[in-house]
């Protein structure tokens, strides 16, 4: 079970840690290729029970209710992202000598010989955005590809599957990277580095080496943010094959061996002849929806990643044209009585809403919900010049509160203690009163959504109803 590719898996002892999204596509590939399956999971709920008696059927073994024991003889375990490194299997799995591979590893190790290469992108927010752009960007330049991974499309069904694929565009989260040691990227980026995640991987140090994980091996191009010094940093301390270029993006002008902004033009100075002269136009800013400067940093990330592909630069405009933004990203829901109304559900961390609040003037901001331990000084301090006013919900809105009474004492807030289902239709009835004609009222609460919604696509949506009916 070294780093190379598994070749004969009949009779192999494999445990997979977890149901759920990852483990059941990873226990029908095991069991379809002769290994000895048996799943482990901590549930023992409907849905587990459901899932269960699927895989029975096919003949694997599943024990539900018991997530920690190691089951006797495994010779392998591959496990769901999301479980802690610090569970009891993976403790007596350590002391036994069995690895562990998440669905990722798995993926990378089950490629048919002249597979496509992998385009991976990581970083704290940002990370389907840019992973969707990049691939209407190579699917412009006529490449065969899709977008998986950690954005729901199984990269253990991409590679199994029937169809074709040139390249794939890959989303990587920390918990999957933490989980792939043997994944050797062609080209990837780190988009951000911001603490999340913390309670999982116990300290922003080894977050960020997860992370960095991502370019460990890459031969073309290590993509990063040169207003985030750590993921620079992260680049310094990968080990990439001979020849692999640092390639930075940023909002500025470039500079040689980096992507840009200049006069409204997205340029690059790092794929073209004579770098240290010349520059090409790839695409304009207005290319790019919604033209936010996070957005813009997605699309220079992803144009980087597909230049280091060779896509020709027409390919970039069109495939940023192209792309059409998931819902609850920035999403302009509609304008009423001169005050914008905008949707970013999506922003469900600190990092995220510092982008989104830095793209408007003047703002009456919608926040709150489950803070995940997150603190909010920083975010508020950095604001608090663009804040009209703010409503706050959900369970941990006082942290917000006192973070904006220590640092914008003077903008007016209103504490909505409800939470029921019309807390949201509140919450926006309130920003109405605050906001003044050229103001946008932006939905992005910097927390979790599941103490009041079922997740932030629900949310968003009350959000966007509750717009409706002011306009109606």
């Amino acid at each position: 079970m070294g780093s190379g590719q598994v070749t004969d898996w009949q009779g192999k002892r494999v445990t997979v840690a977890g149901l759920g999204v990852s483990g059941v596509p990873a226990a029908k590939a095991l069991h379809g290729l002769g290994a000895k399956v048996t799943v482990v999971n901590d549930g023992d709920d409907a849905r587990a029970r459901e899932q269960a008696a699927e895989l029975e059927a096919l003949g694997v073994t599943v024990r539900l209710g018991d997530g920690d024991t190691l089951p006797d003889s495994t010779e392998l375990i591959v496990t769901a992202p999301g479980w802690k490194p610090d569970k009891p299997l993976f403790t007596a799995a350590d002391a036994a000598g069995v690895p562990v591979w998440g669905d990722v590893e798995l993926a990378w190790r089950l490629r048919k010989p002249g597979a496509a290469d992998w385009l991976a992108v990581t970083g704290t927010n940002g990370k389907t955005t840019t992973v969707q752009m990049l691939a209407s960007i190579l699917e412009a330049a006529g490449l065969r590809t899709a977008a998986v991974g950690n954005i729901g499309v199984s990269l253990l069904d991409a590679v199994l599957g029937d169809e074709e694929y040139d390249v794939l565009a890959v989303e990587l989260s920390s918990y999957q990277l933490h989980w792939a040691p043997s994944l050797r990227a062609h080209s990837a980026a780190v988009l951000n580095l911001a603490p999340d995640h913390l309670d999982w991987h116990g300290s922003m140090e080894a977050y960020a080496k997860d992370k960095g994980r991502i370019y460990e091996g890459n031969r073309v191009a290590c993509v990063y943010n040169t207003a985030d010094k750590a993921t620079e940093d992260l680049v310094r301390e990968a080990d990439v094959e001979e020849g692999c270029r640092a390639i930075g993006f940023t909002l500025g002008t470039p500079g040689p061996s980096q992507l840009g902004v200049v006069e409204g033009l997205l340029v690059d100075r790092a794929f073209v002849e004579n770098r240290q002269k010349n520059a090409q136009e790839l695409a304009e800013v207005a290319d790019v929806k919604p033209a936010a400067p996070h957005n813009i940093a997605n699309a220079l990330a992803a144009a980087a990643l597909a230049r280091a592909y060779g896509v020709p630069a027409g390919a970039v405009r069109e495939g940023l044209r192209n792309f059409r933004p998931d819902a609850h990203r920035i999403a302009h829901v509609a304008d009423v009585d001169g005050v914008a109304y905008v949707d970013d559900s999506k922003a469900t961390n600190t990092h995220a809403t510092q982008a989104s609040l830095a793209a408007y003037e003047s703002v009456v901001w919608i926040a709150g919900g489950l803070a995940k331990g997150a603190t909010f000084d920083e975010l508020v301090a950095g604001a608090a010049k663009r804040l009209r006013g703010a409503v706050l919900i959900g369970r941990d809105r006082a942290l917000i509160r006192e973070a904006l009474a220590r640092h914008a004492p003077e903008v007016p807030v209103v504490d909505l203690g409800r939470t029921d289902t019309g807390a949201m239709l509140q919450a926006v009835q309130e920003a109405r009163r605050l906001a003044r004609p050229g103001d946008t009222v932006l939905l992005a609460p910097a927390c979790a959504s599941m103490d009041m919604f079922a997740n932030y696509n629900k949310r968003g949506d009350a959000f966007a109803q509750a717009v409706r009916e002011l306009g109606a």
